[in-house]
């Protein structure tokens, strides 16, 4: 009789981790609302039932998305600002770099476009990722700026205004990315793009002595 090796079975401390990365994908794809468990668990292998065993609905799986996969992230960009000694337009740049290299070229990027498109209808979901992330995000920006400006390599500006004005064009680029590009006929070029956005904070942000 021929050997018939025994089915695979995967360990149970992946399952959430697999769960998670069957969700995020199938979020960007579909959106919030059209994502069902189903989906969920036939992308990740599992059954319906399975998935119950590690989250209790939807809202559940999208807080482990944004905690293991985004907020990771936000934590090492915190660390790296209090780490950072000399010019503090390099520590922005330090942030952008491994904040794209971790996020802007994942899935996750997908994440904000997201966001935008259903805040209004799952208000619980909104507040969790402006609490975890943009939140924390925009006071790690608002810290740099602090400081450029205390230490004379930034002129003086509005810190709240200047949040936005930094942060705006990168959720643009994604947003961007994930909806209207889909009409181009070629993907535009992300890095291009980013050098062009810092390269013009680097003169906005400059006190006219340095």
């Amino acid at each position: 009789m021929p050997y018939s090796p025994a089915p695979r079975k995967r360990r149970k401390d992946a399952r959430p981790s697999e769960l998670s990365a069957a969700a995020l994908s199938l979020f960007v794809e579909k959106g919030f609302a059209a994502t069902r468990l189903e989906d969920i668990a036939a992308r990740a292998g599992v059954s319906k039932g399975t998935l119950y065993l590690y989250f209790d609905g939807k809202e559940a799986l999208f807080k482990a998305v944004i905690q293991d996969g985004i907020v990771p992230v936000v934590a090492e960009n915190e660390a790296i600002a209090a780490r950072h000694t000399g010019s503090t337009f390099l520590l922005l740049e330090k942030l952008l770099d491994n904040w794209w290299a971790a996020i802007g070229q994942t899935d996750f990027a997908g994440i904000p476009k997201l966001m935008v498109a259903e805040a209004r209808n799952f208000p619980e979901v909104a507040q969790f990722y402006y609490e975890n992330v943009i939140r924390r995000a925009r006071t790690l920006v608002g810290n740099t700026l602090e400081r450029g400006m205390a230490e004379g390599e930034f002129r003086r500006m509005d810190v709240e205004t200047t949040i936005d004005v930094i942060i705006a064009p990168i959720l643009m680029l994604l947003i961007w990315r994930f909806s209207m590009a889909n009409c181009q006929s070629s993907e535009a070029d992300a890095g291009l793009y980013l050098r062009i956005h810092m390269d013009l904070l680097r003169q906005g942000l400059r006190a006219s002595q340095v």
